[in-house]
């Protein structure tokens, strides 16, 4: 299973690697679980803070260069047999996921994430620290092309005209309907895109929905489609692995992720689409 449970961690608290993939430095640096180490999503696990980033090339947080990453993995003291378990405080939806999709693409199989993140772990007792974690650095992690599947928007524009696949949007309904929009300076879809938002992957505790549960979900959605032929997108690449995370968990994996989304897509000449609310 790509999840762990909080009293499973309680026990392991010591002998994994903790990755804290909250979007905050200053929360980390005032509490994190013990030994955990910060990931920064725009400075570590994307460009988003390159000098001259340009959200219309590759998104709001394009992927970082591969060799930038799996330097990052050394300075880590990430290993392939180190187990890694990844957490943030919003049930993986703030960059949590995205971590360990971006492991996983790397072929490294010891990686799991935090089931109901940092709120479960309080629950379950365990405590915060301020204390620096101690790493012991290695060189770069042995890695040489993100081995799980990428699309570009040239291969989205075909995607979403192709009648044998399907492209699936998991922002909140009122931005993919083009209701309103917070993040980027346009609001609406990718036409012909199906909508199911990233939190529909979790139950009301939010850890996420049982493997049988999450499967029928996606198998309704799908209609007989294979997860091979789904692309996930959201408006930045981030909550989109939440969902492949989820599809993981349902036995449904093999599905491709646009890391552009939306953020890339509205930002360039190609069509657009808006829905009335129900």
């Amino acid at each position: 299973m790509p999840l762990i449970s909080a009293p499973a961690l309680r026990a392991k608290i010591g002998t994994v690697r903790l990755l804290d993939a909250r979007p905050s430095p200053e929360e980390y640096q005032a509490g994190h679980l013990p030994g955990a180490i910060h990931a920064d999503l725009n400075r570590q696990l994307s460009r988003a803070s390159d000098p001259g980033h340009d959200p219309a090339q590759g998104g709001r947080h394009p992927l970082p260069p591969l060799a930038r990453f799996t330097a990052q993995l050394g300075a880590w003291g990430i290993e392939p047999e180190t187990e890694v378990v990844v957490y943030d405080a919003n049930g993986g939806g703030n960059a949590a996921a995205r971590l360990w999709w971006m492991l996983r693409a790397l072929g490294h199989e010891r990686v799991a994430v935090l089931d109901g993140g940092l709120p479960a772990a309080l629950a379950a007792g365990l405590t915060l620290t301020a204390e620096a974690a101690i790493t012991s650095p290695v060189g770069p992690y042995p890695a040489h092309a993100w081995q799980w599947p990428t699309v570009d928007a040239q291969a989205v524009d075909a995607i979403r005209q192709d009648d044998s696949r399907k492209l699936l949007d998991v922002r909140a309904p009122e931005r993919w309907r083009g209701d309103t929009e917070t993040l980027d300076p346009v609001a609406g879809h990718i036409p012909g895109s199906l909508n199911l938002a990233w939190n529909d992957n979790l139950d009301a505790s939010g850890c996420f929905k049982a493997p049988d549960l999450l499967r029928r979900q996606y198998e309704a959605l799908l209609q007989g489609t294979s997860p091979r032929q789904l692309t996930v997108h959201c408006g930045s690449g981030v909550t989109a692995c939440h969902t492949l995370l989820a599809l993981e968990v349902a036995g449904l994996g093999g599905a491709s992720l646009y890391v552009g989304s939306w953020s890339e897509w509205c930002r360039s000449d190609r069509p657009k689409a808006k829905e009335s609310a129900p």
